[in-house]
């Protein structure tokens, strides 16, 4: 079990051994098998003063996997990004190279 005590501030003492506090939070889903997900892949240049960035969409799974697949994409390509709300961001234009490195660790995946 996590120590969660930042999330219960201002939680009152129960003495009710049944209790259990509702943080708010939803559980993350399941991380799906590479073949079950379909990833887009698509450019973006919206929001960034005219730099390009590659996108990946579609990810289902926990931020803890989704954080991986980003360090291991960005590690591939040499390039910096982040991850955050099932993308995935890589800084440039490869979205050939992200789409080979998808395909061989067994993502289905198709142009956004």
């Amino acid at each position: 079990m996590s120590n969660d005590w930042k999330d219960r501030l201002g939680m009152v003492y129960s003495t009710n051994p049944d209790f259990k506090y509702d943080t708010g939070k939803e559980p993350e889903p399941e991380t799906l098998q590479p073949g079950k997900q379909k990833l887009k892949i698509s450019l973006d240049k919206k929001n960034r003063k005219g730099k390009s960035v590659t996108l990946i969409a579609g990810f289902i799974g926990s931020e803890a996997d989704l954080e991986e697949l980003a360090r291991m994409l960005k590690t591939r390509c040499g390039t910096g990004g982040s991850a955050k709300d099932g993308e995935v961001l890589i800084q440039g234009d490869v979205r050939e190279k992200v789409r080979q490195i998808l395909i061989s660790l067994g993502y289905r995946v198709s142009p956004g």
